[in-house]
């Protein structure tokens, strides 16, 4: 199913979760595996780790499907859930996502002044996701095919966006310093490269970066909601210019339908102030750009 995955966090997670918690079941023929085996994976994680624990069914249900589809196996899925393992498994409660940490937008410069004191890739790649307020898996993916250095603008393609539609991101002159420093000694097709040849930075990479900063109550992915705060509080573009810069799909289907544009131009007007406000350590400023 990998190609049909948008990210490399995705496949992780798929690869972790059969490999580490259904470690029991992996010796056995896929013909034998019975819902006792299948149970006694999931029940020292159905309380503590009810989500965890929920995926993991789905993703066993899933293997046992396609080796059934393959006539490696017969006969009921020992993995189902409704009318199977509802009757043998308590209902979990319904998993509520809350929003994801992030730090207030007055402290992000003080933030990247101490980050660019760190020379490594993972600080370079989380600056860069700050100041483009991407998503970790886009800049993790990022492809050195995918930015024009001439015209400043990375093309994420459709393939790896949450949307599915292609997002041309407009480029600073903070993050045209860091692509064109790694462009200097690139050694492969990635823009941020990981250890491994051939291979981008770890889906953990940049929140490792953060542990060593010990800035332990924040996340990559709230930089994107401190980015959208200060757009809010501090400047006067439109809630579509700053929506568009977050690629968020737009709710109203009767809007959506007739707007064809990106907003781009006055988006990169969006971008190149909050890198200005990034790059000082002066906070409360209201920067009055936008119409």
């Amino acid at each position: 199913m990998r190609p049909a995955w948008r990210n490399a966090k995705h496949a992780s997670q798929w690869e972790m979760t059969l490999r580490e918690y259904a470690a029991p079941l992996r010796r056995l023929p896929v013909d034998k595996i019975s819902t006792d085996d299948v149970v006694s994976v999931l029940k020292p994680l159905w309380n503590d780790k009810p989500e965890t624990a929920s995926r993991l069914r789905g993703r066993i249900e899933r293997v046992l499907d396609a080796a059934k589809a393959q006539g490696l196996r017969s006969g009921e899925n020992p993995a189902r859930w409704r009318g199977h393992l509802d009757q043998l498994l308590p209902r979990r409660q319904r998993f509520t996502r809350g929003h994801h940490a992030a730090m207030p937008y007055a402290a992000v410069p003080a933030f990247l002044h101490d980050l660019r004191a760190r020379q490594a890739t993972a600080a370079l790649a989380l600056e860069f996701a700050v100041l483009t307020a991407a998503r970790s898996g886009e800049v993790l993916g990022g492809r050195w095919d995918e930015v024009d250095l001439d015209r400043a603008i990375w093309t994420v393609p459709a393939s790896r966006m949450k949307a599915g539609r292609e997002h041309r991101v407009p480029l600073s002159k903070r993050a045209m310093e860091i692509l064109k420093a790694i462009h200097e000694c690139r050694n492969g097709d990635y823009v941020f490269p990981g250890q491994k040849p051939g291979k981008p930075l770890s889906v953990m990479a940049l929140e490792m970066v953060l542990r060593r900063m010990k800035i332990d109550d924040v996340t990559v992915h709230g930089f994107r909601s401190s980015f959208r705060d200060w757009a809010a509080e501090c400047t006067n573009f439109p809630n579509e210019v700053c929506e568009a810069a977050l690629a968020h799909v737009i709710g109203n289907k009767a809007e959506a339908a007739y707007r064809r544009g990106d907003l781009f131009d006055k988006r990169r007007k969006l971008v190149d102030a909050w890198a200005a406000y990034c790059s000082t350590p002066q906070t409360g400023r209201v920067v009055a750009f936008g119409r």
